[in-house]
């Protein structure tokens, strides 16, 4: 669906009220981000681009208002490589939460976040109904800015259809693999409802695969654990 400019600024707004804390900063290899998952079984989990996870570590930032209490929680956490379950042929690196919690509790402080839910993560349907028409899109991502700090940024654009892949419809900033992208479409009463159709991939070509939530739900159901 293609929305009126208005209404596509409100929709993002919104969203940054909603998930604006599931999203976190993530470097390896490169600069991106990682947001965080609450699975239908309860578990959590930290997902992003493999890409990212290629090297021995990754470092995750921890903005303040994902921390409590405050000045407690480091700036960083270090993630190694192990720690990941790389998904390479989705694009994909699925991190369970349960050992950050744990290390969260031993040190002193709670992780305070806003995850994408299960019932905002788009289904096989949603997925399929994404088309070759341009429809709005929107990105939340911590981005890049040239002093290096880290902002919740969103960008407005275009998803659509090309063949079997999703595409986010341009080039994105540094910063954004990884992201969670996000559609709407409209209920049976009409109203808008808002999907999480996946994350963003490294760009090809000038415009940026999603690898999207029915392949990624697949991939964290094969984890060990609550999630199996």
């Amino acid at each position: 669906m293609l929305l009126d400019p208005e209404i596509e600024n409100d929709v993002a707004y919104e969203l940054c009220q909603i998930v604006g804390r599931s999203l976190l900063p993530l470097r390896g290899p490169e600069a991106g981000t990682a947001f965080l998952f609450a699975a239908a079984t309860g578990a959590d989990y930290l997902l992003t681009a493999d890409v990212l996870t290629g090297g021995p570590a990754a470092e995750l930032g921890l903005r303040p208002s994902v921390t409590e209490p405050p000045g407690v929680a480091p700036d960083t956490l270090t993630l190694p490589a192990g720690d990941w379950a790389r998904r390479p042929e989705l694009g994909v690196a699925v991190l369970p939460m349960a050992g950050l919690h744990e290390q969260a509790r031993a040190r002193g402080w709670r992780w305070r976040t806003q995850p994408v839910t299960d019932g905002l993560a788009a289904g096989p349907a949603v997925v399929a109904a994404v088309g070759a028409q341009p429809a709005s899109a929107f990105v939340l991502a911590q981005g890049v800015r040239a002093d290096a700090a880290r902002p919740l940024e969103v960008a407005v654009e275009r998803v659509l259809r090309d063949g079997d892949r999703v595409l986010v419809d341009t080039a994105l900033p540094d910063g954004y693999v990884g992201a969670p992208v996000f559609a709407v479409d409209t209920n049976v009463d009409g109203d808008l409802g808002v999907h999480c159709l996946g994350l963003v991939l490294p760009a090809d070509g000038g415009r940026h695969p999603v690898a999207t939530f029915d392949r990624i739900r697949a991939a964290v159901a094969e984890l060990p654990g609550p999630a199996a």
